[in-house]
């Protein structure tokens, strides 16, 4: 007989499931999309926009329940790492089908793996989250996340220099990000994270020089980009990694590239001084 020991420490989350219902609301998908003063406006039956499932499951606590940075307590289904910074660093989304507006869809979460690691900027934990989007008997939505938690930098630590955007677009799209964008962006998106819409925080307690704009919502622009690029392809696969952070009142720049295929996209965001934020590809289907 065979005795394994335990998992002690963050570790232990490896395999914890959860499982929440919710019904993809109109309202909702209405307000961002005017938030995002896009084109198209999808009603009930139609298919929710690439990334609009971000609007929906995400976690909502008592205040009490929120540490120093607007964020859920770990603790509960994320593990905690005893580390008070954290960071979606990047996923990979699959669009099996359509998930309709007005649906009642059901998503299934598991944490896959916890991975401790020291490096330059001292300890680090990555975690990697699934997803499971369903309706109607039907898989929907398939995606990973990955998010780091980390120390807070030394106030001395030099700043990371950020490597340059390619060359090479064959489209583009200026994008100007306002506080209001970013304040609207976090209440549709239940998102405390203080760094968005607290500037004295963002600035004095994690060091940043503004409101810093949100990974998901640079990644939600990059997959509505995808789809102006190539309107006539279904967006099957989305995969993107966060490089730099973008500020509030800077402008960027959404990029786009022929791919490595014929059905995908090489996408970036492009910052204000020419810095790589986001990379990203794109596989579209039949």
């Amino acid at each position: 007989m065979t005795v394994e020991a335990a998992m002690t420490g963050p570790e232990s989350a490896i395999g914890r499931r959860e499982t929440k219902t919710e019904t993809i609301l109109a309202e909702r998908v209405a307000a961002l999309v005017e938030t995002l003063e896009l084109p198209d406006m999808p009603v009930a039956g139609q298919p929710l926009p690439a990334g609009f499932h971000w609007l929906f499951f995400p976690p909502f606590v008592r205040r009490s329940g929120l540490g120093v940075d607007g964020h859920p307590k770990t603790g509960g289904f994320l593990p905690d790492t005893g580390l008070p910074r954290r960071m979606w660093a990047g996923g990979r989304i699959s669009y099996h089908a359509p998930l309709a507006v007005g649906a009642v869809a059901e998503k299934e979460s598991e944490i896959l793996n916890v991975v401790e690691k020291n490096g330059r900027a001292g300890r680090l934990v990555f975690v990697t989250v699934r997803h499971r989007i369903s309706s109607g008997g039907t898989l929907c939505i398939e995606e990973e996340q990955d998010i780091v938690y980390r120390e807070p930098p030394a106030a001395d630590a030099p700043k990371p220099v950020p490597a340059a955007a390619p060359e090479g677009a064959a489209w583009t799209k200026e994008v100007k990000p306002d506080p209001v964008l970013l304040f609207r962006y976090s209440a549709l998106t239940y998102n405390g994270h203080r760094i968005h819409y607290d500037r004295p925080y963002a600035t004095q307690e994690e060091g940043y020089p503004g409101l810093v704009v949100h990974g998901p919502l640079v990644a939600t622009l990059l997959q509505d980009f995808a789809h102006r690029c190539r309107p006539e392809g279904r967006l099957a696969r989305f995969e993107f990694r966060g490089m730099a952070p973008l500020f509030v009142d800077d402008s960027f720049t959404l990029e786009a590239a022929e791919g490595e295929t014929p059905d995908s996209l090489s996408l970036w965001a492009r910052g204000p001084n020419g810095e790589l934020a986001m990379k990203a590809e794109a596989v579209f289907g039949a």
